[in-house]
């Protein structure tokens, strides 16, 4: 089985005010070119989990592979340049720095890896937003564009290091039905042209069904794994 992303009995406590066992020997995989959602309640640790899996949060048992890479016990270094590599990650709010232009936004990842030149970002930053067809923004400023455009410009973002796995957080939440539909065929299309794997945790039942497979969630239980 080829996966690009595995978690092997993740368990997670809060423990504060009381000890509270949020992620109960989670175990699953993603599959390399699958596009996998992860559905549950409200706080049957969806997120939680989607943190442990993106290696934003460290504290947890258990071991996590990513392209079949144990990432566990990692510094917190190694770890920042493992997920700027690999994982592009797309939440409900962009998170744009709005007084940076479209493509200065789109190229700040790369930067921070710094394994290309200047010049090189900036074309494959114009080649991310071309293909999400939003091209002629990249010299506005992230502050003036639409609610539907700041998404593309985060999904463009989230791509521009040409990661192995993208992960979404409720990516379509704040955004009307038919940004929601743009925001699920580009995806869609990352899957099918390019063999990129998606891991998305959403609420949107609609945008869950069209994926290849719905992980759910109750109770820090993953129910099919």
């Amino acid at each position: 089985m080829n996966f690009v992303l595995e978690a092997k009995n993740i368990n997670k406590h809060f423990r504060k005010p009381k000890d509270f066992h949020v992620l109960k020997n989670v175990s699953f995989g993603v599959k390399v070119g699958e596009f996998a959602s992860i559905m549950g309640k409200s706080g049957s640790g969806k997120s939680t989990l989607l943190y442990i899996l993106s290696t934003m949060d460290t504290d947890y048992t258990g071991e996590l592979f990513l392209n079949n890479e144990l990432v566990t016990g990692k510094t917190h270094q190694q770890l920042s340049r493992i997920r700027n590599k690999n994982i592009g990650f797309v939440f409900q709010f962009h998170y744009l720095l709005s007084e940076f232009s479209v493509l200065e936004n789109v190229m700040l990842p790369a930067k921070k890896l710094g394994e290309k030149s200047n010049q090189e970002i900036e074309r494959d930053a114009h080649q991310k937003l071309e293909m999400l067809h939003i091209g002629h923004l990249a010299h506005q400023r992230a502050s003036r564009i639409s609610g539907g455009e700041k998404q593309r410009v985060a999904i463009a973002r989230a791509l521009i290091n040409d990661p192995t796995i993208l992960m979404g957080d409720e990516p379509t939440g704040n955004l009307d039905s038919h940004n929601s539909e743009n925001v699920f065929n580009i995806f869609k299309n990352l899957k099918e042209q390019q063999g990129l794997s998606l891991l998305v945790v959403t609420h949107d039942e609609d945008f869950a069904k069209r994926t290849d497979r719905i992980i759910q969630m109750e109770d820090g239980i993953i129910l099919n794994p």
